[in-house]
Formats: structure tokens, sequence, C-alpha cells
């Protein structure tokens, strides 16, 4: 699916399908706006006020959501000042960093990675985990940690070939339940759905033969 940009009085809105995992937030908090199960035009920005439909795109984990305001006054794309990773129980990667992958900056800096290994998106979730039955705490246990003196910046995540997620650059990993886990400035996240210390990739792909770009 091609992106699809609607643009209202006050905002504009852009819808990018290839990342959307159905978190459903936007349609379950303004399903004025993003009306669900209709054929046709289902996005309609004046709907609500643009306050409210900049907050759904901050609310939504993929990034499938973007907003910005036509005056240009606020966009949803601004990079947070903390790089997070959260470790969604029995799912993805949620990441709200100054994303690039494979040093190509992102126009959103949301996104949900896959970590079952099934999508048909990777390295995007698509939420092949369902149907798979993965299982996989959100709460893992935390690690001793130093202190990051900065704490945004870019977060480059290479996929590496048939192997894990190499990430690169200050990022807090937290829990599903807000814990701060680890602070890293370089960490190898697991994308098979083997590993036996997830998040974290132990090497498992190899003798699981798992196959990604």
């Amino acid at each position: 699916m091609t992106e699809e940009i609607v643009t209202g009085r006050d905002v504009t809105i852009r819808f990018d399908g290839h990342r959307c995992i159905h978190s459903r937030m936007c349609v379950l908090g303004h399903p004025e706006v993003f009306v669900p199960n209709v054929k046709g035009e289902w996005i309609h920005p004046d709907a609500a006020r643009a306050e409210a439909v900049m907050h759904v795109a901050l609310s939504c984990p993929s990034g499938a959501i973007r907003v910005s305001r036509n005056d240009g006054a606020a966009t949803s794309d601004t990079p947070p000042l903390v790089n997070t990773v959260r470790i969604r129980e029995n799912g993805p990667l949620a990441i709200e960093a100054e994303l690039q992958f494979r040093g190509d900056p992102q126009a959103t800096p949301r996104a949900t990675l896959c970590r079952c290994g099934h999508s048909a998106h990777k390295p995007f979730c698509d939420g092949a985990h369902v149907a798979a039955g993965f299982t996989a705490t959100g709460e893992p246990a935390a690690k001793e940690f130093a202190t990051l003196e900065v704490r945004n910046g870019p977060l480059n995540v290479q996929p590496l070939a048939n192997g894990p997620l190499m990430v690169t650059g200050n990022l807090e990993i937290v829990s599903g339940t807000g814990r701060t886990l680890d602070k890293v400035k370089k960490t190898f996240l697991c994308r098979c759905g083997h590993s036996a210390n997830k998040p974290y990739c132990d090497g498992s792909h190899k003798t699981a033969g798992f196959v990604a770009d």
C-alpha cells in the first residue's frame, strides 16, 4: 500500500499501511477522524481539533500515522528527547528515536520492529506474532548500566543479513511497564525469535536457520 495523504483545514495526515500494526489507537481514540470498516474515504482530518489529531499520531507506536499542522507550527515527526525501545509483551520492539535505517534518516521517529521472525515486512512488525503464537516477556531482568551523557541523537538500526538488529547510538531499553532495563550505545537485538536472552541476540539465529535480508 502506498502512503495516503489527506489534507484538511488545519492538519495534513499521512498514513503508511506498510508500517501499520493495527494497534487501533487511532480508530478507538478518534473514530470520527479514522473511521473503521468503511469503503472509500476513511480519514477525516477536520472531524476533530488539530491538537487531538496530533495526539493520535504521537500515540501511534508504528509511525504509520504522521500529522503536521498546515501552518508549520507543529509536526509529529519531531524526534524525542530520549531515545527508547520498549519491549512489548509477546510482541515487537517499539522504538522512538531520531531513527535511521541502514544509515538512512527516517521521516518518522517511531517504528515497531519484528522480534518473532515471522513478519513479511521485516524489519517492521506486521502482526504475524499473533498467528505464530510468539511468546516473549515484556519484563526481562534489568542489567547494571551507566548513565548516558547524551540521551538522544541519531540512532542507526542495521538489520544484519540472517541475523539480529545492530543498533548504534544512545538508547534506553525499557520494559512494557516502563522500567529502564539497560542504557547502551551499541547493542544487538534478536529478531529471529529464538534467543534465550531476549531482547538481546545470543546467536540462536544460526542454529535456527533464520533467513532475512
